[in-house]
């Protein structure tokens, strides 16, 4: 009976320092990864000026990792956004912030990470709405443009969750030099898929001097679309204003601040 207890507790004392060691060990390479940022969404604006690109305002999102801690000196902190371009990197030894620029919209699921001196990984995801808004105008034109609409994400992640369109069209007031004033002007709002058809339309008509407006969701974000107006010969000239944007459903996380 005795040596049966004195068995007993040799495999105690010895699992006890066993598992003493391990935790030991563990604790030698350890890194406590702390990523601190104020958003994770942003919105690009286009501006376009009769059909042409004026302006593009990309979204600059930082990174502050000045809190991680480590029992190694770390080297280097870093931001893969996995969208084909290379990791974005900062030497720890003198900078602890790093900023990303996004020119795409897309759902973005980013890698924070930070390497130790010994080359050992800390890793942390970090998910990103960017949304895309154009601002369109034209004026005094009897030849609308199309408005390209490209929903399919450059970053082959998920899909965006729908397209918001808010148009108007003026018919700017004229009055000529006998006093009379301009005509009223018929015309057909039409938003085209990949195969040429018309998903959504909206006929329209502006007095002179008034204006019609046209509010429209679309879901359908797997295909190319044109917004059009398409407008009869022969009318008063008019101006127009779209508001395009392609926006991304949230994972309703909050931001780590």
């Amino acid at each position: 009976m005795k040596i049966h207890f004195f068995l007993i507790t040799l495999v105690l004392v010895a699992f006890t320092s066993l598992s003493g060691c391990i935790s030991e060990n563990l604790g030698t390479n350890s890194i406590d990864l702390d990523v601190k940022y104020n958003q994770t969404h942003g919105i690009i604006i286009e501006s376009f000026d009769d059909g042409e690109l004026i302006s593009k305002e990309s979204v600059l999102l930082n990174f502050d990792f000045s809190n991680t801690e480590s029992t190694n000196q770390i080297v280097t902190y870093g931001i893969n956004a996995n969208d084909g371009r290379e990791a974005i990197t900062i030497d720890a030894n003198f900078e602890n912030e790093l900023t990303i620029e996004f020119i795409e919209h897309g759902f973005y699921h980013l890698d924070a990470y930070a390497i130790d001196e010994k080359g050992m990984i800390e890793n942390k995801s970090i998910f990103i709405r960017i949304d895309l808004t154009v601002q369109w105008v034209e004026l005094n034109t009897n030849e609308p443009k199309i408005l390209a609409i490209d929903p399919i994400p450059k970053n082959n992640a998920i899909h965006p969750y729908m397209i918001e369109v808010s148009s108007t069209v003026e018919n700017p007031s004229i009055i000529d030099e006998f006093g009379g004033g301009g005509q009223s002007v018929k015309f057909t709002w039409k938003m085209y898929d990949e195969s040429d058809d018309a998903c959504l339309t909206k006929n329209g008509q502006v007095d002179d001097g008034e204006s019609d407006d046209w509010y429209v969701i679309h879901f359908n974000t797997y295909e190319l679309h044109d917004l059009r107006i398409e407008y009869e010969d022969g009318q008063d000239y008019i101006n127009i204003e779209h508001v395009m944007t392609i926006s991304y459903q949230s994972d309703e996380s909050e931001p780590n601040v």
